[in-house]
């Protein structure tokens, strides 16, 4: 365990959670085994259960506007709303899971941290693997709760025969699960907006993490990248956009479960999952020639906390106290100003 920090009573006891509050002996017991033998189970759980939050919103806010459209009901959903949905959904997975490991919640991210951050290969397979897997599992459940109503509007759209032409579209019923190129557009279009807008993130998420940066502590870090997100679907979605492999892999394959192959998007499908990866990298590497400097000063310690728990899957979370809390009746002293990220 590692201590950062400053200790302003000269000990170096750090304050932690049981300190004020006990948590049920069943718990405690199970959070031993967690730190140790089930630690990697748990870092899969967090991956995949970020991407379903991130998917289950901005997937969620995709179904009333591909039906809204299809049906001709107005004020059921909009380009706006399904960029808000992905923003809020990112923000959520964020704050809520990489607590645990860092939280990549993108197979862009993980692949970039091994080729620079010497994140083991073992680790980074199971954290995409969890990730697609959690992009799945949300496909089909939003799947399962709009049913009805696609099952409704494919109905119609094959009694006026509209169907075969619309289905596997990004305007088409399975274009709410799984992300397809619009009719008759230009695959080198596709790529090109794929991999600025991939590049664009990246250097946004890389900025996020710099423990340099001042202008982005961690309490705003959520929303910034789920803003950026929802910028580049607002402007550019309607070319063609993936933006994260996790979601394309995830919803294209609950798309094959619910409709078969002929759902599997044809040559746009690995356009879609993997150019986002080399924009990420390339974005990496823009930002350490030119924003990165080792000679700056770090931020205040959280954000430090923050980025290496994102890159090093040693580092498991993040405590630290001010010896201000008001101390329970477990703990008679007051507790110094410290912190540890293990």
């Amino acid at each position: 365990m590692e201590r950062l920090g400053f200790n302003e009573h000269g000990g170096n006891r750090p304050v932690h959670l049981a300190d004020y509050q006990e948590r049920p002996r069943i718990l405690q017991a199970w959070e031993r085994v967690r730190h140790n033998r089930a630690q990697w189970v748990i870092d899969c759980v967090s991956e995949a259960l970020g991407v379903f939050l991130y998917c289950f919103a901005g997937v969620g806010a995709t179904a009333p506007f591909v039906i809204g459209n299809l049906l001709q009901l107005p004020n059921i959903g909009s380009l706006f709303t399904v960029g808000f949905g992905y923003a809020i959904g990112i923000g959520l997975a964020i704050s809520i899971c990489s607590s645990q490991n860092g939280g990549h919640f993108n197979p862009a991210v993980t692949i970039t941290a091994v080729l620079f951050k010497k994140y083991p290969v073992r680790t980074a397979a199971r954290h995409i693997f969890a990730q697609i897997l959690g992009g799945y599992i949300a496909c089909l459940l939003i799947y399962l709760q709009w049913k009805q109503l696609i099952t409704e509007t494919e109905a119609a759209l094959a009694a006026e025969g509209k169907l075969d032409a619309i289905q596997f579209t990004p305007h088409g019923p399975a274009g709410i699960i799984a992300l397809y190129a619009t009719p008759g557009s230009s695959v080198g279009i596709a790529f090109i907006n794929e991999f600025v807008n991939g590049f664009v993130i990246g250097l946004v998420i890389w900025a996020c993490v710099d423990p340099t940066n001042h202008f982005l502590p961690p309490a705003v870090v959520p929303w910034v990248i789920g803003l950026t997100y929802a910028i580049v679907i607002w402007g550019y979605s309607p070319v063609g956009l993936t933006a994260n492999s996790a979601r394309d892999i995830g919803g294209r394959l609950a798309a094959m479960t619910i409709w078969g192959t002929k759902a599997s998007g044809g040559s746009y499908a690995a356009l879609a999952a993997l150019t986002n990866i080399p924009a990420t990298i390339l974005a990496y590497i823009v930002y350490e020639v030119c924003f990165a400097d080792s000679s700056r000063g770090l931020s205040p310690l959280p954000a430090f906390a923050f980025a290496r728990a994102l890159t090093d899957p040693n580092a498991r979370g993040i405590q630290y106290s001010n010896h201000a809390i008001a101390p329970s009746s477990r703990t008679a002293e007051a507790k110094p100003h410290t912190a540890e990220i293990w």
